[in-house]
């Protein structure tokens, strides 16, 4: 027994090389192999009824003559755009207006969450879409007869406006960052004799920055991603106004079945969110405040 103890199995690293087991095996079975996997498919004609053939470039060369990618991307930066700055800015706004306490606080900031939380389910997206409806009660209550998702203009804001409305986890950090802001400086721009917006612009806002950044460049990744809300939606019509660039993506990999066509594009996608982030991190340095 005395030997046991002592053995291979009794040592510390064992015991770490045990637990961190079926985390190591995951990561390497459902994601190192499937993005391996996925790179080789781009390079090849695949649509899963027949073997892998070695292409070489063509995919990204007939990605880049299709008029219909750039159009999926065009939709997709402008979702981005627009929806993420609208989320941060809400965000900010409802984290001011539950920064200070009171009884129900707690309930309010669990409210705004949960729409992060469903936001992006199934359910929540097919009752937006019977929101939007002709009879639906966005034109009820407006008293008018209009088709929100048959217009091209409309459509891809309907969805925006999902999107913006799932600014809880966003919100949840801003309070938390404000909360760590030292109450000192407050006190003392009010001696000063500075209100409230003299001390949000240069007190709040600036240590907030750091934070902001960090909203900025998970939800940006999270806006080039967008799926669920298009496909339930509108599925990308009409005349294409809301295809999204994953969306697409899907398309071509089990609609039109061209699987190394959808991981080319699946490749290039993780590209420009290499290059968005990286300006990101690039131009941090002339507006966050560290």
């Amino acid at each position: 027994m005395g030997y046991a103890k002592n053995g291979w199995l009794y040592k510390e690293k064992t015991a770490g090389y045990i637990f961190s087991a079926p985390f190591i095996f995951g990561f390497l079975f459902f994601v190192i192999v499937p993005v391996a996997t996925s790179l080789y498919y781009a390079f090849c004609n695949y649509n899963i009824l027949k073997p892998a053939r070695w292409v070489g470039l063509k995919n990204f060369i007939d990605i880049f003559q299709d008029p219909t990618f750039y159009k999926a991307l065009g939709v997709t930066l402008k979702f981005a755009f627009i929806s993420v700055p609208l989320k941060l800015v809400f965000a900010l706004i409802v984290a001011l207006i539950l920064l200070k306490g009171t009884k129900l606080t707690p309930f309010y900031r669990a409210a705004y969450y949960l729409p992060s939380i469903l936001g992006s389910s199934v359910a929540v997206a097919i009752l937006w879409k019977r929101m939007f409806a002709v009879d639906g009660l966005v034109n009820k209550l407006l008293g008018i007869q209009f088709a929100w998702l048959g217009s091209t203009t409309a459509a891809l804001w309907v969805i925006i406006l999902l999107a913006v409305w799932q600014f809880g986890s966003s919100m949840l950090i801003f309070l938390s960052a404000m909360k760590q802001i030292p109450p000192e400086l407050y006190e003392a721009a009010r001696v000063d004799g500075a209100g409230g917006i003299y001390t949000f612009f240069r007190i709040t806002l600036p240590l907030l920055t750091p934070t902001i950044f960090f909203n900025l460049v998970m939800q940006l990744i999270n806006g080039f991603m967008v799926f669920a809300q298009g496909q339930i939606i509108t599925d990308g019509k009409p005349m294409n106004s809301t295809l999204f660039y994953v969306l697409y993506m899907y398309q071509q990999s089990f609609e039109y079945s061209k699987v190394g066509y959808a991981a080319a594009m699946g490749w290039i996608l993780l590209v420009l969110v290499a290059l968005f982030t990286g300006l990101l991190f690039k131009t941090k340095k002339y507006w966050v405040y560290e």
